[in-house]
């Protein structure tokens, strides 16, 4: 699964401040907004597609994310087994 999780648009990103503050003192033209956030990927073993969805769903809500300020999107891709 790749995660990404960014700040909600209505919450605030200093960090994304602190990067368009950095762009323009190197000399970087016509920046209006930057957003920072989390790319995560995790390697998991789930019976389908339905059931790795819940699973990454259920990460995101109860660890990874935030929920109050922060929004999550995620894909899934097959991944073939490591051969031994």
């Amino acid at each position: 699964a790749r995660i990404d999780i960014m700040l909600k648009v209505l919450v605030k990103d200093p960090q994304g401040l602190t990067v368009v503050d950095g762009l323009k003192t190197l000399g970087f033209d016509g920046i209006d907004d930057v957003r920072v956030g989390k790319h995560i990927e995790v390697t998991l073993d789930a019976g389908d597609q339905a059931a790795a969805e819940r699973a990454v769903t259920e990460m995101c809500d109860k660890l990874l994310a935030n929920p109050v300020i922060e929004d999550f999107t995620f894909e899934l891709a097959e991944v073939a087994a490591a051969e031994a």
